[in-house]
This record gives C-alpha cells, sequence and structure tokens, in this order.
C-alpha cells in the first residue's frame, strides 16, 4: 500500500485534494500541515473543532466540523486517523465511491520516503526526543522536515515541511504495527516494553514489528543501552548506544537538576565532549537529549551548535510542562500514562524539593489499565497524595471491574505510605485536588487524555491563594485554601465549593484581606458557622472569609459588658454571662450560630433579638478599614440589618444585667429544654421561613398538612414545620424545590406569601473548567 501511495504524493507538483478524517488530533493536524506544505488541497473533519484546527483553516484548510459524505467529494484520497473505523460516515461513502482509504501511519511514511527519514521509536519519550533531535539539526543548520506528536512553541508548530533540508524527523507510532511502512534511513530507539497489549500477543510481537523497521533503515540506529530490549534488538555494526556507562558511545554524567533545567557532561566513548545545559528537568530528559545529541553528531553537527539547542530548548506542550511555580505552589502537565513514563515523570518531580508530591492521574484505556495493573500500582510510590480518575477510554470500549479504583487498589497494596482518593470526573477532581493543596505542594496532572484541564484550572486561581497566603503570613497567620466544601460549614451540611475559602486570625489580617479583595475585584462573602443560610449546589464564586478561631472567638467580661469576636458561639456567650452572674444572655443557649452571624440577621428566640443587647458593632467597612458603631447609629429591623450586609462583623460588646446563677440557670434549662422537644434533631438551618403576620410559619405549614413532605433526601419535619431536615447527602435544588412546593401550597390554600428566613446564596452550576 506504501509503494501505491508514494506513487500518489512524492510529486507536489501535481496537488491533489485530500480528505483527513479526525484532523483536530495533533497527529492528524500535523500530516495536514506536511501536505498543505507539499501543495495538496487538505480538507478535514473532526467532532469539534480546536486551537490546531483554527490556525489550519488560516493555512488554506477546509474544514467541516463534524463528519460527513459531503466533505470526500471529489477527493483524490482520504487518510483516516486509527480513531476512525469503518461504519464512520465519510469511511463509508469514501469506500463507496471507490476513493483510495489510507491510514494516517502509511501517508506519513509515504510523505517521509521524499526525504531522509529519522524515526524515534520506543514505548515512551518519542515526543520529547523527536522534538529535541529536530530542534538540533535546525540549530545545525541541516534545515530538516518534522512531524512530531504535540505543540513544540520552540519548533513553531508539530509538522513543517522545509523543501531545501534532506532529513525529515518523525515520531514512529508502535502501537498498531504501522512502524513497519517506514523506511528510514536512521532510527531512534528509545526503549521497547510490553505495551499495546491490546493489539500485541506480547513482547516477542512488539519485537518482531521493531527488527522490521531496522532492517528497512540503512543509516545509524541509535538505541538506549539502558534498555535491554533495545539493546538486544539493535546489537549491529550500525549501532550508536548512549546511556550512563562510559563504555557506551555515548554517555552523560548528570551535574545538576534545576526546576527548569538540567546540567550533565558528554562524553563520545568515554572522551569528554563538554558540558551541556538542557532547558527541561529530568533524568529521563537526559537520556532523550542523548539519543539527539548521538544522531546530530554523526550527521555531522558540532558540538557547539547542539550546546546552543540543548539551551533554548524548552520542550513539547504537557511533557514536565510547568502551569504554575510560585512562592507556594508548583502545578506541572505531563503526558505520561505507561507505568514507566510516570515512574520517570515523578522522579523528576521529587527532584524539585517540594514538602508534598499530590498527584492526579487519568488512566488511559481500560485494556492497558488491566494488563499493566501491578506496574500502575508500583510506579506512584514518590506521590505523598494521589487522587484518581476514571478511566480514559480513547475509543475502547468498557471492561467490567476496570476503572480508575483498580489502580488506587494496587497502590494500596503496594505501598502504606501514599493518601489515595477517587475523583471521577474532572469537576470532582477539580475541586478535592485543589482543596488538598497545601503550601509547598507540588501538584502533578499525569495522563494522555483531558486531565491537563484540571491543572490549568487549578494553576489560574492558584496567584490569587498565593497572595492570600502572603498576607495572613504577615499579618499572624491564618488558612487559605481553595473550593473548601461548603458542606463542612453550614448546618444544613449542604452546599458547593468556595472558590476561596480564608480564615483569619485577628482583625488585622482579616481588614487587609478585604482590601486586596476589593482592589481585585473578587466578590466577598464572609460566613459564620452556617446555621441560617443555604449555599446552592454551584458552589460561591470568588472569596468566603471565615473569623471563626483565635481572637474571632474570644469571650471577656467587664462588670455587666460583654466582648465577643464574631466568630464566639452564642452558646459560649451565654455561658460565659451565666459563670459572671450576668442575664438576659440566656435565650442564646440553643441557638447553633455565632455572633457575627446572628448581628447580621438580628437573631433571636424566647422574644428577645440580639440588638436588644447590643452596646457597640466593631465591623470592617467596604474599603477595608476598620470602625466600630454605637447601637444608636445602626438601622436594624427583625431578622434583617441592612448595615451589614456589606460590611463585615469583628466584635461586639453586648449589656445584660447582674442575676441570680439560679434563676440564669432555670432560664437555660428553659431555653435548652424548649428547643429539645420542639425542634428536630437532624441536620437543618434552622426555621427557613420568617412568621408572616396571620400566624407562627410552623403552624402554618403544619395547619396545610405538609409535614412529612419530602423531595429526595430533603424533608419537613415532623417535629416542627418550620425545619426542613437533610436526611442524608440532600442537594440545594431539592431543598429549593421543597421550599417552593411549601411556598405554592401556602399562598394557593391561605393566601399567605411566606419569606425565606434562610439567606441562599452562591451558583446553581459549579465554575467551569
Amino acid at each position: 500500500m506504501t509503494h501505491a501511495v508514494l506513487s500518489l504524493l512524492k510529486e507536489s507538483r501535481h496537488p491533489m485534494r485530500i480528505d483527513l478524517i479526525g484532523v483536530a488530533g495533533s497527529g492528524m493536524s500535523g500530516l495536514a500541515l506536511l501536505l498543505l506544505g507539499l501543495g495538496h488541497k487538505v480538507s478535514g473533519s473532526d467532532k469539534a473543532t480546536t486551537l490546531e484546527t483554527d490556525r489550519l483553516q488560516k493555512l488554506g484548510l477546509q474544514f467541516f466540523p463534524a463528519h460527513c459524505d459531503k466533505e470526500v467529494e471529489d477527493c483524490d484520497m482520504v487518510i483516516y486517523s486509527s480513531a476512525i473505523k469503518p461504519g464512520n460516515v465519510a469511511y463509508e461513502a469514501a469506500y463507496k465511491q471507490g476513493i483510495p482509504l489510507i491510514r494516517r501511519a502509511e501517508a506519513l511514511a509515504a510523505v517521509m520516503a521524499n526525504k531522509k527519514g529519522v524515526v524515534v521509536c520506543g514505548t515512551h519519550g518519542k515526543t520529547t526526543t523527536s522534538a529535541l533531535t529536530a530542534h538540533v539539526l535546525r540549530q545545525g543548520g541541516l534545515k530538516p522536515s518534522h512531524y512530531v506528536g504535540a505543540e513544540i512553541p520552540i519548533l513553531g508548530s508539530n509538522a513543517h515541511w522545509d523543501a531545501e533540508g534532506e532529513l525529515f524527523v518523525a515520531e514512529g507510532d508502535e502501537s498498531d504495527g504501522t512502524l513497519v511502512n517506514f523506511h528510514p534511513e536512521h532510527a531512534i530507539v528509545l526503549n521497547i516494553e510490553p505495551e499495546h497489549l491490546d493489539f500485541y500477543d506480547g513482547i516477542e510481537a512488539i519485537k518482531t514489528v521493531f527488527r522490521q523497521l531496522l532492517s528497512q533503515t540503512p543509516g545509524h540506529w541509535v538505541y538506549c543501552a539502558e534498555d535491554p530490549v533495545a539493546s538486544e534488538i539493535c546489537a549491529s555494526p550500525r549501532g550508536v548506544s548512549y546511556g550512563w556507562d562510559r563504555e557506551h558511545d555515548f554517555s552523560a554524567n548528570i551535574l545538576s537538576m534545576k526546576p527548569d533545567h538540567s546540567e550533565f557532561d558528554v562524553y563520545q566513548r568515554g572522551m569528554l565532549l563538554g558540558t551541556v545545559t538542557l532547558g527541561i528537568p529530568g533524568k529521563h530528559n537526559v537520556s532523550n537529549a542523548l539519543a539527539a545529541i548521538a544522531l546530530a553528531t554523526r550527521c555531522g553537527v558540532t558540538f557547539e551548535a547542539i550546546q546552543h539547542a540543548m539551551r533554548s530548548f524548552r520542550g513539547a506542550k504537557r511533557r514536565f510542562e510547568i502551569r504554575h511555580s510560585g512562592e507556594h505552589f508548583t502545578v506541572v502537565d505531563d503526558y505520561g500514562h505507561h507505568p514507566s513514563e510516570i515512574a520517570a515523570t515523578l522522579a523528576t518531580a521529587k527532584g524539585l524539593q517540594a514538602k508534598r508530591i499530590v498527584c492526579l492521574f487519568q488512566p488511559h484505556r481500560y485494556s492497558r489499565t488491566q494488563l499493566l495493573k501491578k506496574e500502575f500500582g508500583a510506579s506512584f510510590d514518590a506521590v505523598d497524595e494521589l487522587f484518581v480518575t476514571d478511566v480514559y477510554p480513547a475509543s475502547e470500549k468498557p471492561l467490567p471491574g476496570v476503572s480508575g479504583e483498580t489502580i488506587l487498589e494496587e497502590v494500596r497494596l503496594q505501598n502504606d505510605h501514599t493518601k489515595t482518593a477517587s475523583t471521577p470526573t474532572m469537576l470532582i477532581s477539580r475541586d478535592k485536588v485543589g482543596n488538598a493543596l497545601r503550601p509547598g505542594d507540588l501538584l502533578i496532572t499525569l495522563g494522555a487524555g483531558n486531565v491537563h484541564e484540571v491543572g490549568r484550572c487549578i494553576a489560574r486561581d492558584l496567584p490569587v491563594l498565593e497572595k492570600l497566603c502572603d498576607i495572613l503570613d504577615a499579618n499572624g497567620g491564618g488558612v487559605a485554601r481553595l473550593y473548601e466544601p461548603m458542606n463542612r460549614h453550614t448546618t444544613w451540611l449542604i452546599g458547593g465549593p468556595a472558590q476561596y475559602w480564608i480564615e483569619p486570625r485577628n482583625e488585622t489580617a482579616f481588614a487587609e484581606v478585604v482590601r486586596y479583595l476589593r482592589s481585585a475585584s473578587i466578590p466577598i462573602r464572609v460566613i459564620g458557622r452556617g446555621s441560617n443560610l443555604l449555599v446552592k449546589d454551584g458552589g460561591i464564586r470568588g472569596a468566603v472569609i471565615h473569623p471563626a478561631k483565635d481572637d474571632f472567638e474570644s469571650v471577656t467580661v467587664n462588670g455587666d459588658f460583654i466582648t465577643a469576636g464574631a466568630g464566639a458561639r452564642l452558646k459560649k456567650i451565654a455561658s460565659t454571662a451565666r459563670n459572671a452572674g450576668i442575664g438576659g444572655f440566656e435565650w442564646m443557649e440553643g441557638i447553633p450560630g455565632n455572633l457575627g452571624g446572628a448581628i447580621r440577621m438580628n437573631a433571636g428566640a424566647m422574644g428577645t433579638e440580639t440588638f436588644d443587647q447590643i452596646v457597640s458593632v466593631r465591623f470592617i467597612d467596604t474599603d477595608g478599614v476598620i470602625k466600630e458603631k454605637p447601637l444608636a447609629e445602626i438601622t436594624h429591623h427583625y431578622r434583617s440589618v441592612p448595615e451589614f450586609e456589606e460590611r463585615y462583623v469583628v466584635s461586639a460588646v453586648l449589656k445584660g444585667s447582674p442575676a441570680p446563677q439560679t434563676e440564669i440557670d432555670a432560664k437555660l434549662a428553659a431555653s435548652h429544654h424548649k428547643r429539645r422537644t420542639t425542634q428536630p434533631v437532624g441536620a437543618s438551618a434552622g426555621c427557613t421561613f420568617k412568621n408572616p403576620e396571620v400566624c407562627g410559619a410552623g403552624k402554618l405549614i403544619d395547619d396545610l398538612s405538609l409535614k412529612g413532605r419530602s423531595v429526595g433526601k430533603v424533608i419537613v419535619s415532623d417535629v416542627h414545620g418550620n425545619f426542613i431536615v437533610n436526611q442524608g447527602g440532600a442537594t440545594a435544588r431539592e431543598v429549593l424545590d421543597l421550599v417552593a412546593q411549601i411556598k405554592e401550597t401556602a399562598m394557593h390554600e391561605r393566601g399567605v406569601a411566606l419569606e425565606m428566613e434562610v439567606k441562599v446564596i452562591g451558583e446553581d452550576q459549579p465554575l467551569p473548567l
């Protein structure tokens, strides 16, 4: 087939119309670039457009956003990727019209036949090595064409046709046996391991394919001597070995490893050639660089040019790509999806000396996950906390019993120091992984699918988090985290994540955080115990400040006056007042909230409201300035204090009156008894509705026979009709649907418009990736 294709493709002065099915992938888009460079008219289709497709359109590619039979009309040839199978509408249309159908690898081999090819092959490392080789040869003045499997910023694109140069560097894909289509001048063999066992019967079948490729390669066979199988099949006078031992044709001695580069000495047959600085980190990348150095040297490139090329190389997209590097956090993304690749990549990460390595891994293909599960289990030994998603199928059908949990089970069996968690979807991964990060962590996302989207999203939010960490550190300390689940911080146990969660320890830190967030136009919410709050399932965009600990939970007594922080629990204030012989605070005993929330809502019980006892309130104004106001200057209403909708309570002074402890204890006991006998025990937000004028909301709901009404996991309490209880695992949507039913019934049957007492905040849908 290759000879037939070659006869069609080699004469660029007779351009053809060629359609590519599956052009959005990097392999097909690269082929499109080559064909356009040869002067052919190219069209293509895929299920969705990409940035690469947009760029190709500007170069002349006619793009069909969906597969269709129309795209192959009047075509001389159709080229399809390995993901396209018989049954595809464009494939079938071409077949019925008798248009030649060519596999991508066959077409690439035909294009390469116009030049002296350099095929880079092996189980892993092909993209980086082929990119390094093309870059070194270009810097050496040889003007190579190239075709690599990822976007390479320093090369300009993942594929390029140069009419002047005679060399053509390309990745060779061994996954489906199509390596045998290539007849290159030279080959680089990186490693040969049991892989793609859904296609091959075993390692011997893989060796056969590599041996055939080498039998068709008359020039140099550059191979990694550290790999026993590569050494076995490349044992020939044509073989050029590289590795760590001085006996090899080319060897290296690593001098230093840094987060953004590696430095090493290069030897040729034991003789020092000089020192090389490689613009990417990792021992495995030094090995890849040696392969490129060996080939370039044999092709006549000077060592000085090699040094310059290595120093300027910045790597392929998704090959230990640093997405964020800051004072507190580092985020790296890597395409590695085979156990050997993973172990090598994590070894590089380990060398960056982070406090912890946090890894999010997306398994690639069910067959690989099943066949190499023990190897996967051993490859994460360097990780402190591992999250694993569902399997990225890559067109495979699921296998019973095979999932991301398959790998987690093996990791747990093989080591007991790695903390593990399953995060099936990308959104769950984003929230759980981001929330797990602590200052000093290095996060690495690994996998061949779309896992990089999680790292990109987290990296986008980290600069703000790092600034918040700096502010807290400079002002007495505190905690700042990403994507804090709000179901941990509401008494309803419901709520999606807060984008930024901040726990300052004192009012100065609180004020500085507010100033920064205001200057950055980041929305602010201040939340205490969340006892009168419903956070929607999509969470809260912006920052949530939680002033609940340290200075904010302080309660002190001075005569009949009590000064308390915004985070002080009402129960604690009541207890402190009792111990000091101060009465008037007994109503607070059973309310599950803190002072800040009580002031914002003018909370009350047993005929008393918060502002019946307020003397003054200390707060942070909208501009981040700390102020204080006496009671007379604060407008307040039943369950509403407009003053503190946009201002943030820090502390307050409250007044009681001297009373005998026996009297106080009796009132405390009465308060406790009333709440215990009239309110449900389950998770709730207290009273859901404000009392209408006609009667109490609880009585109205009881009279409407709505006790026991439920939606999903939430139910109207049988004990008190104004309480909606989370029976376990409920959502905000379920609460709101039940609230809507109650309000509709009250209006329809009694003409009463119920108004929620509980504050509802947040987004219906989560932040997108």
